[in-house]
């Protein structure tokens, strides 16, 4: 059975940070794609960030140079670090693995920035 589990979400002033993490078991974890999405209310789930295996990583421009994605394959995690935050990045912060095993969604966690 594949599960993710997120953690690290949290309500944060504007200009503050967060941490997102996200463990995985039942997959094997080196060789998923693994992703970060956020859906904030009324509004389509839309990907925030991504790292296959090797490490190479996609964003979207709107938190380019502020969120990094990084994994620990040793600890099956995968982290968003999330630096000055806006409140337009309040949103549930959901995890996403793929790979042979295909597509597996943790249960999100809450990111809420006050202004």
């Amino acid at each position: 059975q594949v599960q993710l589990v997120e953690s690290g979400g949290g309500l944060v002033q504007a200009g503050g940070f967060l941490k997102l993490s996200c463990t995985a078991s039942g997959i094997i974890f080196s060789i998923n794609s693994m992703a970060w999405y956020r859906q904030a209310p009324g509004k389509q789930r839309e990907l925030v960030a991504h790292i296959i295996g090797g490490g190479s990583t996609i964003y979207a421009d709107s938190v380019k140079g502020r969120f990094i994605i990084s994994r620990d394959n040793a600890k099956n995690t995968v982290y968003l670090q999330m630096n000055d935050l806006k409140p337009e990045d309040t949103a549930v912060y959901y995890c996403r693995s793929v790979g042979p095993r295909g597509s597996h969604w943790g249960q999100g966690t809450q990111v809420t920035v006050s202004s």
